[in-house]
């Protein structure tokens, strides 16, 4: 693929990467995709297109919390081009059940799911977070929005 630059290489990589929800949630039910999902369904196709990638963590403080910010950066075989995503995700002080590395890396592999899902456009809009309603009628609060 040398007769293609960086944007066309990763347009192809995100048209054709299918990354399916192979993870289910004990507690909720639903499915989801993991980081490591994500990456065996996008080896082959790095192969294919002559890019590599490369993912590194960075702990930084906003606000005065701490925040795991993964970088996912695409690189092209052919040339020095790249392309970067970044993705954050809160580091807790605690977590019930989890000691200090545990809390970090489940952190990092959280940034890093977002930090791919940025670069290669993997939407999670039927995720449960996204879809949530926490308990609220979403149709009547429109409804009664428009009444105004």
């Amino acid at each position: 693929m040398t007769d293609k630059n960086m944007r066309q290489k990763l347009q192809g990589i995100q048209s054709s990467l299918k990354a399916p929800k192979g993870q289910t949630n004990q507690f909720g039910g639903y499915k989801y995709r993991s980081c490591e999902d994500i990456l065996t369904a996008l080896k082959p196709l790095l192969a294919e297109w002559g890019c590599c990638l490369i993912i590194s963590d960075e702990i930084v403080e906003k606000g005065g919390r701490l925040f795991v910010e993964a970088t996912a950066t695409l690189y092209d075989n052919d040339s020095s081009d790249f392309l970067s995503s970044k993705g954050p995700a809160e580091h807790a002080e605690t977590k019930k059940g989890m000691d200090q590395a545990q809390i970090t890396g489940s952190a990092s592999s959280y940034a890093r799911k977002y930090a791919l899902n940025g670069l290669f456009a993997i939407d999670d809009t039927k995720d449960p977070d996204a879809t949530n309603k926490h308990g609220k009628d979403i149709s009547r609060a429109v409804n009664q929005s428009a009444e105004f």
